[in-house]
């Protein structure tokens, strides 16, 4: 049986494959495409920004072991939407498109993303 406390997630204002623009934090001023969104931390996989070293053990495929450069998840309200058309950070919305599905908009522009 279902928990009856468990929480859906909410609609994020970022999806994966938009480019985003870090706004706070020490990787502030970089953009790149969102790779991964974790729904449950709140958190995106930036490709090319906030990189870490990750230490990797020696195992049968690679036994002299590595250190390898990955990117680190970065929280969602540090990202802000880039739009497509304009190139400029924007915040989005969700209205109706000539179909009648909502989808999403950037508000400075207004062109659907």
């Amino acid at each position: 049986m279902e928990s009856k406390n468990k929480k859906t997630p909410a609609k994020l204002h970022v999806r994966s494959g938009d480019t985003v623009k870090v706004i706070s934090g020490n990787a502030k001023g970089e953009t790149g495409v969102i790779k991964k969104i974790i729904v449950e931390k709140l958190r995106a996989t930036v490709e090319g920004v906030n990189m870490i070293t990750k230490h990797v053990k020696p195992n049968a495929q690679n036994p002299q072991g590595s250190i390898e450069k990955l990117e680190g998840p970065i929280h969602i309200s540090n990202l802000m939407v880039v739009d497509p058309k304009t190139g400029e950070t924007s915040r989005t919305g969700r209205k109706a498109n000539d179909k009648g599905k909502l989808q999403r908009f950037a508000k400075k522009s207004g062109n659907f993303l």
